[in-house]
This record gives C-alpha cells, sequence and structure tokens, in this order.
C-alpha cells in the first residue's frame, strides 16, 4: 500500500494568494505524513529547475503536473518525469493562455496542447469546488483517470455511485514557512512499485483505492498526529482534562464545513432570558452598524465642534497687539530683535494620518483570500502591489521632511527664546494664522 498526495502547490502565480515556497517545509510534510509519492501541480504553469530542485531533494517518487483553469473548473494533468522537455513546452503554451486568475481555456484547446492526454493522470475538481460540470465531465470522460473531493464523507459518496469517476482526496496544499498544521488528505493506492503507470492503473480501480493503510474505507486519517475517525459513528470517552474538547477543536480546525457544536451550548435555558439576550445584541449590532456608517460624518463632527471662533478671535486680537506693540517700539530694537529669527515662524508639519490609512486599505486588499477572486476582477494583484510601494515610498519621503521641519522647528524654538532672553523688545505672538483660515 501506498500514500500518495498528487496535488501541491509550490509557485504563488496570478491564481492563488502571495506565499513564498519552502523546501525544508516540504520535506517536512512528506517526512511526517509518510508520503510515498507527490505531484508539484501549480496553478496554469510549470517551473522545471523548482521542480528539479525538489525531485533532488526528496527521497521519494516527485512527478511534474499542472493545475489548469477548464471552463469553470480545475484539472489536474500529471506526467510522467521520462519527458520533461515536452511536459514543459506544453505547460508554457497553457501559461500563455491563461495569463490572469480570470482566463481559461476550453477543452477542445486543451486536447490541442496535449494532444496525448490519455498517456497523462487527469484529475478534475469532482466533489469539490469549482466543480466540474457534467457537460465537461462528458467531453473529457474518456480521459478522466479519477475524481477529486474534498472530504472522506464525499469520498464514501461518491465511491458508492457507480457513475462517479473514483474519487481521490489530496491535501491542496501551499508550501511556505507558515504552515502550522499539515492537511491528512492523502489517498491510499495498492500498488508495488511506485511509477506513474502503475499509480494510473490503480486509480481507475476502485478496489486499490483508499482512505486508510490497514482499514480501508472503514478510517481515515484525521489529524497530523496520526489520529484516526471512523467513517461512520465516533465515540469520544474519557475523564475530565483528558484532552477532548482540546481533540475536538483539533478536528474543526482542520476539517472542511465541519458542523461543530460545542459542548453545552445545547442546554435548556430560560427562553425570556434568550430574548432578552436577543434583543440586547441586535441593539448593539445596530449600534455598531450605524457608528461604522457614520464614522466619517462622526470625525467632521468632531473636528467642527474643536472649532472655538472666540479663542481664535482673541488669539488674533493678542497677534496684532503684538506686531503694533513690536512697529512702535523703536527705541528698544537692537541686534537681538533685528535678527530674522526672532520673530520668524515655523514650519508646518502636515499630517501622514490619511497616507498610512491608504497604505494600509491597500494591504488590506493585497493580503485578502476571502475575496481576492472579487478584486482581481477589478484591479490586477500587480497593480495592487505597486500601488503600496508607491505610497510607503511616498510615506517615506514626507516621513523625511516632516523630521527635517521638526528638527528645524526645535532649532527656531530654540533661538528664539534666547533671542528674547536677550532684549527689552516685545516679540510678535507666534499663531497659526493657516489653523485659524481652516477654522
Amino acid at each position: 500500500m501506498k500514500k500518495i498526495d498528487l496535488h501541491i502547490h509550490t509557485v504563488s502565480t496570478p491564481s492563488d494568494h502571495t506565499f513564498t515556497f519552502s523546501l525544508s517545509k516540504l520535506k517536512e510534510y512528506v517526512e511526517t505524513m509518510g508520503l510515498d509519492c507527490i505531484a508539484i501541480t501549480n496553478h496554469n504553469e510549470f517551473d522545471r529547475p523548482q521542480f528539479s530542485t525538489i525531485q533532488q531533494a526528496l527521497a521519494i517518487k516527485v512527478l511534474p503536473g499542472i493545475e489548469i483553469d477548464v471552463e469553470g473548473t480545475h484539472i489536474l494533468v500529471i506526467s510522467d518525469d521520462n519527458n520533461l522537455s515536452d511536459f514543459t513546452s506544453k505547460c508554457r503554451e497553457v501559461k500563455q493562455k491563461i495569463p490572469t486568475q480570470n482566463d481559461s481555456i476550453t477543452v477542445n484547446e486543451l486536447t490541442t496542447i496535449f494532444p496525448d492526454l490519455s498517456q497523462h493522470i487527469v484529475i478534475p475538481h469532482y466533489d469539490k469546488n469549482p466543480k466540474i460540470s457534467p457537460e465537461v465531465l462528458a467531453k473529457l470522460q474518456s480521459f478522466v483517470t479519477a475524481g477529486e473531493v474534498a472530504s472522506p464523507k464525499k469520498f464514501q459518496y461518491c465511491l458508492k455511485q457507480g457513475s462517479a469517476p473514483i474519487p481521490v482526496l489530496f491535501s491542496d496544499l501551499r508550501m511556505h514557512d507558515q504552515v502550522s498544521n499539515f492537511s491528512t488528505r492523502q489517498t491510499y493506492i495498492d500498488i508495488g512499485e511506485i511509477s506513474h503507470a502503475a499509480i494510473k492503473n490503480a486509480l481507475r480501480d476502485k478496489n486499490k483505492v483508499f482512505l486508510s493503510q490497514e482499514d480501508g474505507h472503514k478510517f481515515f486519517d484525521a489529524l497530523d498526529n496520526g489520529l484516526k475517525l471512523s467513517t461512520g459513528l465516533n465515540v469520544v470517552l474519557g475523564e475530565r482534562s483528558t484532552g477532548k474538547s482540546f481533540t475536538l477543536d483539533q478536528l474543526n480546525r482542520d476539517s472542511f464545513n465541519a458542523k461543530y457544536i460545542r459542548q453545552f451550548s445545547l442546554q435548556e435555558r430560560d427562553a425570556n432570558t434568550d430574548i432578552k439576550r436577543f434583543e440586547e445584541n441586535l441593539t448593539k449590532e445596530q449600534s455598531k452598524f450605524t457608528r461604522d456608517y457614520l464614522k466619517e460624518l462622526q470625525q467632521v463632527v468632531d473636528d467642527m465642534t474643536d472649532v472655538n471662533l472666540n479663542a481664535n478671535n482673541q488669539q488674533l486680537e493678542k497677534y496684532l497687539t503684538s506686531l503694533i506693540t513690536f512697529a512702535s517700539e523703536t527705541d528698544k530694537v537692537d541686534a537681538y530683535s533685528k535678527a530674522h529669527l526672532f520673530n520668524e515662524s515655523e514650519f508646518t508639519i502636515a499630517d501622514q494620518n490619511g497616507l498610512k490609512g491608504l497604505i494600509e486599505a491597500t494591504l488590506k486588499l493585497i493580503e485578502n483570500t476571502q475575496y481576492q477572486e472579487i478584486i482581481s476582477r477589478h484591479i490586477a494583484l500587480e497593480n495592487l502591489k505597486k500601488l503600496v510601494v508607491e505610497l510607503i515610498e511616498k510615506y517615506y519621503e514626507e516621513r523625511r521632511e516632516k523630521l527635517k521641519k521638526e528638527y528645524l522647528n526645535n532649532l527656531i524654538q530654540e533661538i528664539k527664546a534666547e533671542l528674547r532672553r536677550q532684549t527689552a523688545a516685545t516679540p510678535v505672538l507666534d499663531i497659526d494664522l493657516y489653523q485659524i483660515a481652516m477654522d
């Protein structure tokens, strides 16, 4: 029995979220999960130099592959490694036809690029998003080796369907340093020696494809620490503080679409208390929505309430009085009061919060994975990256100017204070005329 994972990503392509490949993490994954064979299947792309590096670094069989966007679904095409030049050439053509996340090719284009498609392992998303449509599946029926599913439950369901392709379960992992828990979605196949041909033949025989090594379809790997679960009913027993809740939390974290009903959440409660709590939560939500919706207006209102026109008028009166006094005290003019810095105005310091907020907003758009498909439809990821780089450069340019002005303002303040200590002349009052005008 051999354990395989034929769906692993090692390149951050336009159809994927940004990540940096880690060879050491891939090695750790292979060793921890006890894999006998993997396939490198990046979105619409095959990186031959990287593949060769991976192949040389791992002691197991590594097959070259590609995950292709075809008419609304994803299809794994996995080749033997005996003709990498030809496979690389075909993958290069795929990449040229699918340059962005929103592009795809037709089945006819796929079979034109791969006229020998029957020689490859072909695995579409069958019961896994984006699912293959019945129409596309019918066009590819003669080439399909197996169908990828998203969970052990779907594996069991497809296995019982006579019309469905033989199901396989793969990790679909992005191999980067931040991977902390390994996926347990792998498939066992009953073969002796590992080869492309042997795997292909086994995946077409439902009697040779299993969820676990010893127990066939009765159990499946649930956690990367070796914990197995039954495909039927599971009962967890144990004293208090023996790790039952911890194990359930781990299962919930690593499971697809699990419905997790936590301890005591179904206990009987007072209906009136629940109604009161519901109404309180609703009121809080309404208040939060109103506060968020009116946030920009609130900032304007706060700025307006800070304006004190009477105080500004008094400040202006004092400024004009000091100006007249300074002009009339010609008898007190000396070398100190004649100095330009005696009444020098300070540099205005610009507020960078707006630019900082813009950078943070752009980074959120770049880092968002949940809605990346929608974002990319309107703004190319590459353009967002260029934008954030330019904004950051602008921020540091303005930051340098701000620091220079702050430094000069400190010098001006110190020199003015020293000059004013040395003379009897009345200085002109320091006042921010720009802020008064804005008020």
